[in-house]
């Protein structure tokens, strides 16, 4: 299926992380024959793209992301032979699939790691980062980022969970390990790859202290976008351009001036840049750092990605992925869970680039709030609790907990409101959501209205304009703290989205230019209160928004 890499421009993601799914096998874990049964609702939703969270064999530190051998299916999912016929029928159905790649760390089981800490002599020693003194890094997940191996007596590198040491890049062995990969994979057919932290393969010599106040922060400096990183990133591109495969790259803390590089350029080595800025609308660096929500710093982060990409590279647009809480919880409101969860889609959903949908999202899922810590799984969580704000009550600390928690996003996907919501027959790995009974797949699929349908209409109307996949975009009232007013233009053609995300019903003023204007109505979250395909006249300086509402206009 790979005839063009621009494919990507005008397709509708879908990221599948596969453990909540859907369990084919009834053992209580989402697996690839739950996969291969809902490929035809995946269709159905109007997505033409699925992202598969790594499918590999791992000991589940970190829930996939440590993984213990690149060219082989989890037992736990299916094998080599179901993950085909998983691509086949996906291809058959007109959807593409792209596979994670996770090469800045192994699982400490990998075979790799296995032999490097054995000795420092022998054919695997060279493959990953180790010190006889470390240096003052911070792990992103778990301590301390250096852990001490007795068996060869010396400290190895690990950036993120202890179970995860980094591999050593630098090393060309390594480099080609990679790029066999790559190669395992895209000859079996897959169409790309999005590629975590790929701006971390690439540490700086020396890996110096840290001089800076706060820890990680203060040290993304020495590995993020590194001294190499364009010349490695480069041989990977070389791999993936005999195959015509696109290549997505997650880059933690990453600038617009940083991602440009990545993304233009003779150096060009990815099609696609995930950024977080939109992600810290209502928090400091991350979700444990909790904020109240502020709609301008939210707009201000989807602008600035909006106009500095215009003409030079193509944007992602996410609102959720495993790595986040729920959207709704976070930027929307539970209590207007249908009217926030339709409108956040329209804030997004029309913006200029790539949307993703992660699982459960097209139906509104929530987040989760459990009773202890130790109903958690995420290792984040569990650091996140027992690290910081430990003057606070066990109490206070839950709630951050529930307000920040990774765990949110990985409960089982919420099909229907019969016994574990349909997710399985047998018990599930991790809790299911309690609100799966009013909250479901089943039950929004037979309302006209629901959050579900309104995706399907989202994306039907996007993919049918030419304005809305690659019109220019222009951003109205930024400073304005309850509504998001935008428009997507080209060749005459102009839509106006406007979307209110004030809990109660307030006047919005429209801009001057569209005043006086015949527009139709092509879109609304409101359909008992809102005609959706009457005609205005946009004579007035402005009109009344129901709470969470959202229009899209058509402007002749």
């Amino acid at each position: 299926m790979n005839e063009s890499r621009d494919w990507f421009k005008t397709a509708v993601f879908y990221q599948i992380w596969v453990r909540s799914f859907k369990d084919g096998n009834g053992d209580g874990i989402g697996d690839l024959y739950g996969v291969y049964d809902k490929l035809e609702y995946l269709q159905s939703l109007g997505v033409n793209a699925i992202w598969f969270s790594p499918l590999y064999p791992s000991p589940n530190a970190d829930y996939g992301y440590d993984i213990s051998d690149y060219c082989n299916i989890h037992p736990e999912y299916g094998d080599l032979d179901q993950f085909q016929k998983v691509l086949d029928r996906a291809h058959e159905l007109g959807i593409r699939v792209i596979m994670d790649l996770v090469v800045n760390h192994t699982s400490d089981e990998h075979p790799w790691f296995v032999e490097s800490r054995k000795s420092g002599d022998n054919p695997y020693s060279d493959y990953y980062i180790w010190r006889d003194k470390p240096n003052n890094w911070s792990s992103v997940l778990e301590g301390k980022a250096w852990e001490y191996d007795e068996s060869r007596g010396q400290y190895y590198l690990h950036l993120f969970a202890r179970k995860q040491p980094d591999l050593n890049m630098d090393n060309p062995k390594v480099r080609e390990e990679v790029k066999k990969i790559l190669r395992f994979w895209l000859e079996m057919g897959v169409d790309g790859f999005r590629e975590d932290v790929i701006n971390f393969i690439s540490k700086k010599e020396g890996l110096p202290n840290s001089l800076g106040i706060l820890p990680i922060i203060g040290e993304m400096r020495y590995y993020k976008d590194g001294p190499h990183i364009h010349e490695y990133m480069q041989e990977f591109r070389d791999v993936c351009n005999e195959y015509n495969a696109v290549q997505i790259g997650e880059g933690p803390m990453t600038t617009v001036s940083s991602a440009l590089k990545y993304l233009t350029g003779r150096r060009k080595s990815l099609d696609m840049m995930f950024s977080f800025d939109h992600m810290t609308a209502d928090c400091l660096f991350t979700e444990y750092l909790h904020l109240p929500f502020k709609l301008v710093r939210l707009k201000k982060a989807f602008s600035k990605w909006q106009y500095s990409l215009e003409g030079k590279a193509w944007n992602t647009l996410y609102l959720e992925n495993h790595d986040h809480p729920r959207v709704i919880s976070r930027y929307g409101s539970e209590k207007h869970h249908r009217e926030s969860g339709t409108m956040l889609a329209t804030a997004y959903l029309f913006l200029k680039g790539t949307p993703f949908i992660y699982q459960g999202q097209e139906i509104g899922m929530t987040n989760i709030r459990l009773s202890s810590i130790d109903q958690y799984k995420d290792v984040s969580s569990k650091n996140n609790f027992y690290t910081y704000h430990l003057k606070d009550s066990i109490e206070s600390r839950l709630h951050r907990i529930h307000l920040s928690s990774r765990d949110s996003s990985r409960t089982p996907v919420q099909w229907d409101g019969s016994r574990n919501a349909g997710f399985s027959e047998g018990d599930p790995w991790f809790t299911v959501n309690p609100n799966y009974v009013s909250v479901n797949v089943a039950k929004q699929d037979a309302e006209a209205d629901s959050i579900l349908n309104y995706y399907r209409q989202c994306i039907r109307i996007r993919q049918s304009s030419p304005a809305l996949l690659f019109g220019e975009y222009r951003e109205y009232y930024h400073g304005d703290p309850n509504f998001y007013v935008y428009s997507r233009s080209l060749d005459g053609e102009t839509y106006l989205i406007i979307c209110s995300f004030a809990r109660e019903r307030l006047p919005v003023i429209l801009p001057k230019q569209f005043r006086g204007i015949r527009c139709r109505l092509i879109l609304t979250n409101y359909p008992r209160e809102r005609e959706q395909g009457r005609e205005y006249d946009l004579h007035s300086p402005g009109f009344r928004l129901y709470p969470y509402e959202a229009m899209v206009l058509r402007i002749s």
